[in-house]
């Protein structure tokens, strides 16, 4: 994928979660249907974890994976370590402002394989400011 194409998809991640233009929330829709596809992951864990519930409520393997699919589409993780300023790069600045030093504090937590460092990070960013903690 082009260096262009990954910040065209990390700004569609944060436009649809900033409920940005409908262009960029296509774009998300894109990249959330293709990680949902190639995993089998069962997507609606997402929408019940933008609504407020735990991420840790959901531990399935495929979820898992499909939380490292989003982040290495949207180039926030590679070889799964978690790159935390390609992730603090995409946020608004009010979000990015609230969560910096709690995501610097987070960095890459390690599981068990590559999925499960990404699904432990996205825990940890979540136990951090469930406020601003979305999930596509």
């Amino acid at each position: 994928m082009t260096r262009l194409r990954v910040w065209v998809v990390v700004a569609a991640l944060v436009a649809a979660a900033a409920g940005m233009d409908e262009e960029m929330a296509e774009l998300a829709k894109m990249v959330h249907d293709s990680c949902g596809e190639e995993t089998g992951a069962d997507l609606a864990p997402v929408d019940k974890v933008n609504a407020g519930e735990d991420l840790t409520t959901f531990s399935d393997p495929k979820l898992k994976c499909y939380i490292k699919c989003i982040m290495e589409t949207a180039g926030m993780m590679t070889d799964g370590e978690v790159d935390v300023e390609a992730v603090l790069a995409m946020l608004p600045d009010d979000i990015r402002a609230r969560n910096e030093a709690a995501m610097r504090g987070c960095g890459t937590q390690r599981g068990a394989d590559h999925c499960d460092n990404a699904y432990l990070t996205h825990i940890c960013w979540q136990k951090a400011n469930k406020k601003d903690y979305f999930l596509i």
